[in-house]
């Protein structure tokens, strides 16, 4: 039986997760930590600039982190949520 390593854990819980407000309770991140060449981490799929604003982000803003990150993981280029410095809380 294959077991599927605890640091993919996070990521297959939200990925399977029923709803976007499921996945919303879990952060993407699976202890992976380390940016490729275009700024995105090989374990989450995020952006460094969305890793570091995550705890800022509204939902819809997770929502749309999310819809990237699965677009990174089929090797679609998606670019990174941020915000812009007057949306700045």
């Amino acid at each position: 039986m294959w077991l599927m390593p605890k640091s993919l854990v996070s990521t297959w819980k939200w990925m399977n997760a029923t709803t976007m407000t499921d996945r919303q309770r879990v952060s993407p991140c699976v202890s992976i930590c380390a940016l490729d060449e275009n700024d995105i981490c090989v374990g989450c799929f995020r952006s460094g600039g969305e890793i570091s604003i995550w705890g800022l982000l509204t939902d819809d803003e997770k929502d749309e982190v999310f819809r990237r990150i699965e677009q990174r993981m089929n090797g679609e280029p998606a670019p990174c949520v941020v915000r812009s410095k007057r949306e700045q809380p």
